[in-house]
């Protein structure tokens, strides 16, 4: 059956020296989100979400997608006064993946991230 996740990014941040930890030293970061208390790195190479659980935080899980992974993906931009959030869907070999982006996120650019990196690698 594989994986059905679901996240929002926020906004554009920052990465956090938890998630830089785990880049390789190859690997540039090109683009960082933050949802409400997790973030999300777009890497040349990878998606990279750190997801905390619990009460404080503490347990963390890390999602890593490679961009080989991907077999397909599809971004809708939002729509207006009430839908606010653009969403973008990766179908996967390990399963299916929802990340909406709010306003202060833009769809497109994070389209031309995926674009670059499945399609100019390929």
């Amino acid at each position: 059956m594989g994986l059905d996740l679901n996240w929002t990014f926020n906004m554009k941040a920052q990465p956090s020296k938890e998630l830089l930890s785990i880049v390789l030293p190859n690997e540039k970061v090109l683009q960082c989100y933050q949802t409400i208390r997790d973030q999300a790195d777009l890497t040349d190479k990878r998606i990279i979400v750190m997801d905390k659980q619990g009460l404080t935080g503490r347990k963390v899980e890390i999602y890593s997608i490679p961009y080989r992974s991907i077999d397909m993906w599809s971004t809708e931009n939002a729509g207006g006064f009430f839908d606010v959030n653009a969403e973008l869907e990766l179908w996967t070999k390990s399963g299916h993946f929802k990340i909406k982006l709010n306003a202060q996120c833009d769809i497109r650019e994070f389209d031309s991230i995926l674009g670059n990196a499945i399609l100019m690698n390929s």
